[in-house]
Formats: C-alpha cells, structure tokens, sequence
C-alpha cells in the first residue's frame, strides 16, 4: 500500500533479502526526562532492554494476577475478537485491548512507575499502540517464535519508524525452564526484511502461529553469532521494558509452572501510524491503535 512517505524499512518482499542496518536512536529521551538513570539509558541503548526488578509489590502481583484469572475464566469474553486462544488446546492464549476491558490494568498504563520510563526512552509523549495479557499455562502453553515487533507494526499497521518501545510485566516467577522471552542484545540496531506478502485478514491466523513476518534461519543464526542469546528471568513483579526492533522469541512451556504477564507498547505521538507499508489495509484498532492521543494522568 502506498504510504506517501519513503519506507526506510523495506519488508515482506520476494526474493532475498539483507538487513538493513537502523538509522534511529534506541533512547530518544536524556537522563534529565524521567526516572532512569544515565547508566540503565545507556545500557538499554546498547543492548535494547533492561530490567525492572521489584517493578510490582507482591500485594499489588497478587490483584492482577486475580485479574487475569477472572478475565481468563469469563464466559462471555471468550465470544469477544479481542481473545485469542491456543490452537491446539483451545485455552486463552492472550487477551488484546486489555486495558480497555479492565479498569485495573487501565490504571496500570497511568502508573508513573510505567508512563513515566515509557516517556523518557522515547522522547516525548506517548500513546498506547498496543495492549495484552500473555497466559503461557503449564504442560499447555506454546511459544512465539523469533520475530521483531516493528517488523510486523511497520508491514501490517503502518508504524514508520521504531520508536516504540514494550514493557512486560511478569505476573509469574519467570525461569529459565517455564518459556521465558529470550532476547538477542544489541539486535535492535538490525533490521531484518522478511520474505513473502501478507495474506489478507492474516492476523486472524498470524495471532495463533506466525508464518509469514518471520525471519529465515539463516538471519537468526548471524544475528545469535553477533550478539548471542540472553534471557528474562526473575521472581512476578518485575519487568522487561524492550525496543520494537529486538529479535526475540519464547519455547513452549511443557513445565507445572504457568507464565503469564502484562504487555503495554507504547508508541511516540510523533509516530503515528500511516497505512501499513508491507499489506492490502490496517488490522483492527484492538490489535494496533490509531488513537494518538497522549496519555495524561
């Protein structure tokens, strides 16, 4: 679709494919902006992450972690779009929109524990682009396979450039047995094309089992040879705030032990979204919101 701005990230094209080598910063904001010291910026600027331990006090785990037992066990939602089950299993995968469908975790985004850092690493105000709740149930729970979010923002929403950034609020102990993310630090200076076009409606699919958006093996397998493979683990409460553009993934979880978290995207108002550069139209406003309007407390 044409967008009427150049597209600095080509993807979702025929053929081969090289990566493209990201001209954007990874922190847009200073020391001086918010709550994160200069040492965490920097290290979030290099690596494309860091983590937030004790984000959440066990009293305030334990509300959403009920929250999310309550949404998982309602009836009535599980007729609504905005939840996505396990393919196989038929159990809740994720639930998008969240904090739209629940006041508490609609609080949350105000939070300036959250709004505040979301502010600082981008640089300006934001809006939220995206919101969930991951249920990764033990024995049951399947995996996301290696991807980069701006990837799939950029060709299916319309994201221009990767200034958005992702905070994953563990609401389980994460180990490194139970389908904890892994991440390749450093990763999000790359970004990787992808091959193939993007079916029509393919997020009605793409939600459940990805197959097109997906990096091929060998980009996986240069990009883990440059900068390795780490991975989020930590006790429920702590978070992973993340750039758009870091390659990661997650394996099944075949343990006793479930893994569910909250996951706010935040996106810079001065980055809103235009028609998606890689597919025929916009997926849903559940999934990829086109209300830019900045948060405010």
């Amino acid at each position: 679709m044409d967008t009427g701005i150049e597209d600095a990230y080509p993807t979702r094209v025929t053929g081969a494919a090289e990566p493209i080598e990201r001209t954007d910063p990874t922190v847009w904001g200073t020391e001086a902006d918010g709550p994160i010291d200069a040492a965490t910026l920097a290290s979030h600027d290099a690596k494309g992450y860091h983590i937030v331990e004790g984000l959440l006090s066990p009293g305030e785990v334990q509300t959403y972690w009920r929250e999310l037992v309550r949404l998982s066990g309602d009836e009535a939602l599980k007729a609504d779009e905005r939840v996505i089950t396990e393919k196989v299993s038929g159990e809740v995968r994720s639930i998008f929109e969240v904090h739209r469908i629940s006041a508490l975790i609609g609080e949350l985004v105000l939070d300036p524990r959250i709004l505040d850092r979301a502010r600082q690493i981008l640089g300006s105000e934001v809006y939220i682009h995206q919101s969930r709740v991951n249920y990764m149930p033990g024995f049951k729970g399947t995996g996301f396979y290696w991807h980069s979010d701006f990837e799939t923002w950029h060709a299916e929403d319309g994201m221009p450039k990767p200034r958005a950034v992702s905070c994953s609020i563990a609401l389980t102990d994460n180990y490194p047995f139970n389908g904890g993310l892994m991440v390749m630090p450093g990763s999000q200076r790359t970004f990787v094309p992808c091959v193939g076009q993007t079916p029509d409606d393919y997020y009605k699919s793409s939600l459940r089992q990805q197959d097109i958006g997906v990096p091929r093996e060998e980009d996986i397998t240069a990009l883990a040879a440059e900068h390795g493979i780490e991975q989020f683990t930590g006790p429920a409460g702590s978070a992973l705030w993340f750039d758009s553009n870091v390659m990661h993934g997650s394996g099944n979880n075949i343990t006793p032990y479930p893994r569910s978290n909250i996951f706010l995207v935040f996106n810079s108002v001065e980055n809103a979204l235009t028609a998606p550069f890689g597919a025929a139209k916009p997926r849903p406003p559940f999934i990829a919101s086109r209300d830019f309007t900045p948060i405010t407390r």
